[in-house]
C-alpha cells in the first residue's frame, strides 16, 4: 500500500534536514512551492510540516516559511552556565518573563536547603524562560536575604541574574543538582502553555560559596520534549548519583 502523501513529504524533508542538505537556520520552500513540487493541495503539506514541528526539527510562524532549527538543546551538568549564555551557545535566542519578585519567609523546603529558620526571609524570583520565543522552563529561585536583596531593584528580564549577582560579590563556587520528574501544577501549566498534570523534568539546584555556605535554592521545571540534560562519567571516577527514598 502506498504511503499517504503527507508522510512522503515529511520523510523527504526530514532526510534533507538529517543529512544537512537543509542547514540549521535555512528556510524551507514555501507551502505553495512544496505543493507544486509534490503535486498536492495544501492539506498534505501542512500535515507534513506539522509533523516536523512536533518533532522539533523546524519552527513555523504563520505567514512565513518554516525554518530548520538546531537539535534540541542539552545542558551538561559538568559545569554551570547561566541560561541566557547557554541558549546563545546553542544557537538559540533566550527570553524571559518575570512573574514575581518578592521578599518573604522561607517555605519549608527552601529553609531546609539553605539552612534557615522559620522566621528567616528570602528573596524569591518566579520566571518563565523561553527559547526562540517558545516557553521551555519555569524557574522558582530563592536567595538568602543578603544575596537576594540585590534583586529587589533589578529587572530579571533585562539580563542574567547569575551574572548580576556575581558582579556584586555572590560566590557561585559549587552547585548541587538533583534531577527528578514532577507533574505540572497550575502555575507551570499557565506559564508553559501545557495541560495541568503534564510531566516535567525538574532540576533542583543549590548554590554554595567556597566556604560551603548555601545561598540559593532553585526549583527549575523543563518541558522534557524541549530540553535534555547530559552527564559524562569516567569509569572509576567519582559517581555523582545519590540514591534517596
Amino acid at each position: 500500500m502506498a504511503q499517504p502523501r503527507h508522510r512522503l513529504i515529511a520523510d523527504a524533508l526530514r532526510e534533507d534536514i538529517r543529512t544537512g542538505r537543509r542547514a540549521v537556520g535555512e528556510a524551507l520552500p514555501s507551502e505553495s512551492a512544496l505543493c507544486r513540487r509534490w503535486g498536492v493541495s495544501r492539506g498534505p503539506v501542512r500535515q507534513a510540516l506539522a509533523a516536523l514541528k512536533a518533532e522539533g526539527l523546524i519552527t513555523a510562524t504563520q505567514g512565513r516559511p518554516a525554518v530548520v532549527r538546531s537539535p534540541e538543546p542539552s545542558q551538561s551538568l559538568r559545569s554551570f552556565t547561566p541560561f541566557s549564555r547557554w541558549a546563545r551557545d546553542c544557537g538559540r535566542e533566550p527570553g524571559s518573563r518575570t512573574l514575581e519578585v518578592a521578599r518573604r519567609r522561607a517555605p519549608g523546603p527552601v529553609a531546609e536547603a539553605l539552612g534557615l529558620g522559620p522566621d528567616d526571609f528570602v528573596v524569591v524570583v518566579l520566571r518563565a524562560r523561553y527559547l526562540d520565543g517558545e516557553p521551555v522552563l519555569v524557574e522558582r529561585s530563592a536567595f538568602t536575604e543578603d544575596v537576594g536583596g540585590h534583586l529587589l531593584s533589578f529587572d530579571p528580564d533585562s539580563g542574567s541574574i547569575t551574572e548580576h549577582l556575581t558582579a556584586r560579590g555572590a560566590d557561585f563556587a559549587a552547585i548541587t543538582h538533583v534531577l527528578d520528574a514532577v507533574l505540572a501544577d497550575e502555575v507551570d501549566a499557565e506559564a508553559l502553555g501545557i495541560e495541568r498534570g503534564a510531566p516535567l523534568l525538574r532540576q533542583r539546584r543549590t548554590s554554595r560559596t567556597a566556604a560551603g555556605v548555601p545561598f540559593e535554592h532553585s526549583d527549575d521545571r523543563y518541558r522534557p520534549e524541549r530540553v535534555t540534560f547530559t552527564i559524562t562519567n569516567a569509569l572509576g571516577g567519582e559517581d555523582p548519583r545519590t540514591i534517596t527514598g
